[in-house]
């Protein structure tokens, strides 16, 4: 199949589906092998950044989609419902931080790592389809395992778990030791 042909089908399949399909099945509804199909994603990616388009396709994990550029989300509310915005409050940040850092992980352990009960922050993320329950962890009581989804990647910009920085040590030193003083203060009142 010529190569227009192929971004054509490309830009049907991704259209069609409104969510992110897997390279794998793109490559094999394209009859290409996988790396083949992902050069020509990613060529077409390339393309629609240089020619300023209103979409754009975003890869995460192993997977496209096709999605509208955030920049024209401004145009885009005038003609639709405004969507709901994600409240991200401190501590449902904190929460979502931890889950991406340490996932799988359980409630158990988030609680032990926060100091504090995490059940609303966890609803919030499920409710926002940030974290999504991952399985169950293969112990006495099977506690639920959370992770984070695709909809995380994309609202942070990121293609994969692998792509979020690096934990500074010193900082969380001091963070620790920050905390322990609070502690401590707060046991003397």
């Amino acid at each position: 199949m010529e190569k227009e042909k192929l971004e054509a089908a490309v830009e049907a399949i991704l259209f069609a589906s409104g969510d992110s399909v897997e390279a794998a099945k793109l490559a094999k509804a394209l009859e290409l092998e996988v790396p083949a199909a992902k050069e020509l994603v990613r060529g077409m990616m390339e393309r629609y950044e240089k020619e300023d388009r209103g979409i754009r396709i975003v890869e995460l994990e192993d997977a496209f989609q096709l999605c509208t550029k955030p920049e024209l989300y401004d145009y885009l509310v005038r003609i639709c419902k405004q969507p709901r915005k994600m409240e991200l409050t401190d501590v449902v940040l904190e929460t979502l931080s931890i889950i991406a850092y340490k996932q799988p992980v359980t409630k158990m352990e988030l609680e032990k790592i926060r100091g504090v009960k995490c059940d609303h922050a966890v609803n919030k993320l499920i409710e926002y389809n940030l974290v999504k329950e991952l399985g169950r962890l293969d112990a006495p009581g099977r506690p639920l395992l959370f992770g984070t989804t695709e909809e995380f990647l994309r609202n942070f910009g990121v293609h994969s778990i692998a792509e979020l920085p690096p934990v500074d040590l010193i900082k969380m030193e001091d963070f620790k030791a920050e905390a322990e003083e609070e502690v401590r203060l707060t046991l003397k009142v």
